[in-house]
Parts: structure tokens; sequence; C-alpha cells
């Protein structure tokens, strides 16, 4: 009798066991679950990947910099600078001879304004 009671009391709890594992599993494969998990792990990987991301970019910017004074170095760049602003620059003017201001020959003569061709592709728009 000892024998059937203890293979008894050892199925019920194996069956115990078992069921709770399950149950555990299923909770853990709902959709709610399942999307916490997944948003979770995504965090966690962004944090991760940022990280990376400003090591990277310092690390960059570090060569960068070396990079650009041993340029500055070899072009002569670290000399002291000028600081007197250029001259300004004169601008051409471009006339209008479609424009009535337009007069041709002697400036006696009376105003005459450059005749415009009678197709105008500009126009036609």
């Amino acid at each position: 009798m000892f024998r059937r009671t203890f293979w008894f009391t050892t199925g019920v709890a194996a069956g115990v066991w078992a069921t709770t594992k399950v149950n555990h599993k299923l909770k853990q494969l709902t959709p709610e679950n399942l999307a916490v998990t997944a948003a979770n792990k995504a965090i966690e990987a962004g944090g991760r990947l940022k990280d990376r991301a400003v090591d990277f970019a310092l690390e960059v910017r570090d060569h960068m910099d070396r990079r650009e004074a041993e340029l500055g170095d070899a072009l002569g760049l670290a000399a002291p600078v000028d600081r007197e602003l250029p001259a300004a620059r004169g601008y051409a003017v471009i006339e209008n001879r479609n424009s009535t201001k337009y007069v041709e020959g002697p400036a006696l003569e009376p105003r005459q304004t450059y005749p415009t061709h009678p197709y105008n592709r500009n126009e036609d728009h």
C-alpha cells in the first residue's frame, strides 16, 4: 500500500509541476506579454545602439580633429590670419534692351525704343 501511495503522490506532483510550467509558458505567449517583451528588448537594443553610436561619433570627431590639425600643419594654415575684410566687389550691370528706357542713337534725338520681336517665346507661357 505504501508503494501505491508513493507513486500516486509522485504522479500528482509531476502533474502539478507540468501544469504549472505549461500555464507559465502559455502566459508568456499571450499577445500582450509578447508585445511587452518585444518593447523591452527594443528599448534595451536601442540603448546599446545609442551608446555605441555616441562612442563612434566621439571617436570619429577625435580622428577628424587630429587629421585636420595634420592638414593644417602641412598646408601652413596654422599661421596667424589677417582679419582685414576684402574690398567691396563691383557688379556688372546688364541692360535690358526691351525696356522703354533704352535709347538708340545720339542723346539729342527724340527717345526711340528698341523694337521688340513680334514673336517672343517667353510670353507664350
